[in-house]
């Protein structure tokens, strides 16, 4: 039986090392996971094995969430498990999600679980769904679970939508509007500028600084151009850094409004994610886990992996999540109430209903201040530039006149 040689990070976090017995590189994974081992790399007689040969694209969380419904649905009708994941795959659309379907068929078939099947594709089955599979494995009640994961995936994706539709609109108007400045500096202006120049005169000072800024765009154009590509990949790498995210994502919680609608997202989606893992007979700890990881913001997975050390020594979830000052203090208290009554699950959901329904009211809310905002400011740029083009003008009237 070959040996496998790996490395990797036990559930503390810290970075282990060791030798595996196994027929192969899945059988080898399979053991290190059932053993809670994040494997980072793994060897076979010295030859480096990669855990991920190829990039695959990711599924749209849509897709995964219609294809969980439909499996609940012939689950609950009495179709066979094998059976279940022919049919999907075959009536899948996504090529690439399809042919992760029939591979999941094909393992299931070969005698692996659902779970460890699933868990071969990361890209479109992260650790949240896997758990609570096995766990519905476990328990006899697979359909049930798959329900759960249905409606927790697609009110996620109602969540991204809503977050999205707020900042879409803005930044579309913003760029368009940039867009139609620069032009006007780069092509307009300097005409009126010539103008001016041969009628000679004193300009006035509004009409000096446009054709400045128009001389300006027109000479540097490509400079702020390439300065800007420059800035934004330095930009990019900066945030994949650990202190990048964090501090990028900390500012993000701190912006005026919308730093407080990303707040009430992310604990809408704690809330929901907790609740569904609990619901299901996840451990209480893997839940928490798993909940920081799919929480998207790097402040909270912090605080949410601190709250899993203070529970792992015995302590309660509420009083460690007070202590981070991340989560509103009715969050908190909320939760304690459910841990006390022994319904922490139906608290959580109760929590994250909620906090959809305020996402809701300050989506609405924040479209109705952005649209005359934008208006006002864009309005204002474009009247000052037209202005200082027709004082000029005006002048040189009255003095004809």
């Amino acid at each position: 039986m070959p040996s496998y040689v790996w490395s990797g990070r036990n559930r503390a976090g810290s970075v282990i090392e060791g030798v595996e017995l196994a027929e192969s590189r899945d059988a080898a994974l399979s053991a290190l996971r059932r053993k809670q081992i994040q494997v980072m790399r793994i060897r076979e007689r010295g030859r480096e094995i990669p855990l991920i040969p190829k990039i695959t694209p990711g599924v749209p969380p849509k897709r995964v969430a219609i294809f969980t419904r439909q499996f609940s649905v012939m689950l609950d009708a009495g179709l066979p498990l094998v059976q279940c994941l022919e049919i999907l795959g075959d009536q899948e659309e996504n090529k690439v999600f399809a042919g992760m379907i029939r591979q999941v068929r094909s393992d299931v078939e070969s005698g692996a679980s659902l779970a460890d099947a699933m868990r071969k594709h990361p890209k479109a089955f992260d650790n949240l769904y896997t758990n609570m599979i096995a766990a519905g494995e476990a328990g006899g009640i697979l359909d049930v679970i798959l329900r759960r994961l249905a409606t927790y995936i697609e009110k996620v994706v109602k969540l991204r939508q809503q977050v999205k539709s707020a900042l879409i609109y803005p930044v579309t108007v913003i760029l368009i509007a940039i867009g139609v400045v620069f032009v006007i500096l780069k092509w307009v202006i300097p005409v009126f500028a010539q103008l001016f120049t041969a009628a000679g005169g004193e300009m006035p000072f509004l009409t000096k600084m446009v054709v400045g800024a128009s001389r300006f765009v027109g000479n540097y154009s490509l400079f702020m151009f390439a300065a800007l590509a420059g800035l934004t990949v330095l930009f990019l790498n900066w945030k994949k850094t650990e202190a990048g995210r964090k501090a990028f994502d900390a500012f993000l919680l701190k912006i005026p409004i919308i730093g407080g609608l990303l707040r009430k997202v992310a604990v809408a989606r704690f809330c929901r994610t907790l609740s569904t893992l609990t619901a299901s007979g996840v451990p209480i700890l893997d839940g928490l886990e798993i909940t920081a990881k799919t929480s998207g913001n790097a402040v909270i997975e912090d605080a949410v992996m601190a709250v899993r050390k203070s529970v792992e020594e015995g302590k309660s979830i509420s009083e460690p999540l007070a202590a981070t000052k991340v989560f509103p203090a009715m969050v908190v208290q909320m939760i304690n109430v459910g841990e006390q009554t022994g319904a922490l699950d139906q608290m959580l959901s109760k929590i994250a209903d909620f906090y959809e329904e305020e996402v809701d009211t300050a989506v609405a809310g924040l479209m109705k201040l952005i649209e005359p905002l934008l208006i006002t400011v864009l309005g204002g740029i474009i009247g000052m530039i037209v202005t200082s083009m027709y004082l000029p003008l005006y002048k040189f009237l009255q003095y004809v006149g």
